[in-house]
């Protein structure tokens, strides 16, 4: 351990943006927990999907889900869905994927769907990045 000390004090250049990035993920990681919010890679994602009969929503805009989105995903863009939770309702009791383009904007939705009642709420890590990394499909809208 003291070799462990030494080294951060020699190298503070290196190490301080280690412990941020540190601090900055176990900070979102409690975030999302408390939150009542969880994370799933891609192939947990098709698990939840297939096992669970979880939902996809795409929060992304409608010029980038012109490429492809994951087949049966719901399209509700981050900005209107406040607007058309209706749109979903049903799906409160049911596992719930949200997607976007890397991750962030899903994030953020999934706060909103947890706040007006969704229970099983996850942000697909990486989004829909990570979701074609892993050479998954993507269907045309």
């Amino acid at each position: 351990m003291d070799k462990f000390a030494e080294f951060v004090s020699n190298h503070l250049v290196l190490s301080a943006p280690f412990f941020g990035l540190l601090a900055y993920w176990i900070f979102g990681e409690l975030k999302n927990r408390a939150s009542g919010v969880g994370t799933v890679g891609a192939k947990d994602a098709i698990q939840l999907m297939n096992h669970s009969n979880a939902v996809v929503i795409d929060v992304r805009e409608e010029k980038e889900v012109i490429d492809g989105m994951i087949i049966n995903s719901v399209h509700i863009p981050l900005d209107d869905l406040q607007n058309q939770l209706k749109k979903i309702e049903k799906y409160k009791d049911k596992p719930v994927i949200v997607s976007c383009r890397t991750g962030n904007r899903s994030g953020k939705a999934c706060n909103v769907l947890r706040k007006n009642g969704f229970l099983q709420v996850y942000n697909l890590r990486g989004g829909i990045l990570a979701w074609q990394k892993e050479n998954l499909p993507l269907v045309k809208k």
